[in-house]
């Protein structure tokens, strides 16, 4: 067991608790450390470990599901999906962790500065289209669905981001294994990945009902600046 797995191991369960008791977190967390340990499993390994995440946190909190704002963002995140896939075509790997981390600091900054708002069909159609994209290409999706949901009670916003995730996480793996981006050894990675995942959300259902959502955010979006900034200048 490498070095490399194992730091990638504890960020799995960092991720699935923060993601388990927030709503989100366990792609800007998990993102920038693979994008500096292990490259190659982008985002691939990323995508296929967040299919038991969401959907373990979808079955969870099945009660609180926002489905019309599930409707349209599924719309927007199927119809956008083939732009995602296009822009992991024309971006040089060497340069594929420049755009991780780009997108991972300009997703946090956008979250951190977003004003109060009420979601509308616009909002859930415009954070489907963003998601499409940026999740299919760097495997980071998670902001966009979070700023739609972000003023609503944290049950809402738990189970409707992870039903959204899990439809468009099914897409894009499909996509990108079929295009060929997918490998062998980065699906073996997040299959050897899971137990550390099962840990970390094992110990969100913990605390999920008393934990402090915004502390627990803040900490995320921190988190993911510097861990952006870091893969960048790499």
């Amino acid at each position: 067991m490498t070095a490399a797995f194992l730091l990638l191991a504890v960020t799995v369960i960092v991720g699935a608790f923060v993601q388990g008791s927030g709503g989100m977190g366990f792609a800007l967390v998990f993102a920038p450390v693979a994008g500096l340990v292990a490259a190659d499993l982008m985002p691939v390994a990323l995508l296929a470990l967040m299919l038991p995440l969401n959907g373990f946190v979808l079955w969870r909190e099945r009660w609180a599901i926002d489905w019309s704002g599930v409707r349209w963002v599924s719309v927007a995140r199927i119809l956008c999906t083939p732009l995602g896939v296009w822009v992991l075509a024309i971006v040089p790997a060497d340069k594929l962790g420049l755009l991780i981390g780009g997108s991972t600091v300009l997703a946090a900054l956008v979250s951190l500065l977003a004003p109060d708002f009420k979601p509308g069909r616009g909002v859930y159609l415009g954070a489907g289209a963003v998601t499409a994209v940026t999740e299919t290409a760097t495997g980071v999706g998670g902001p966009p669905l979070a700023l739609a949901y972000q003023h609503r009670p944290a049950p809402e916003l738990r189970a409707t981001v992870a039903a959204c995730f899990l439809v468009g996480e099914i897409v894009s793996l499909a996509l990108l294994l079929i295009q060929g981006k997918g490998s062998t050894s980065a699906m073996a990675s997040a299959a050897a990945l899971v137990p550390a995942l099962a840990i970390g959300l094992w110990l969100s259902s913990m605390v999920h009902q008393r934990i402090s959502s915004a502390r627990l955010r803040m900490f995320v979006l921190i988190f993911a600046v510097v861990s952006g900034l870091l893969l960048m200048v790499r």
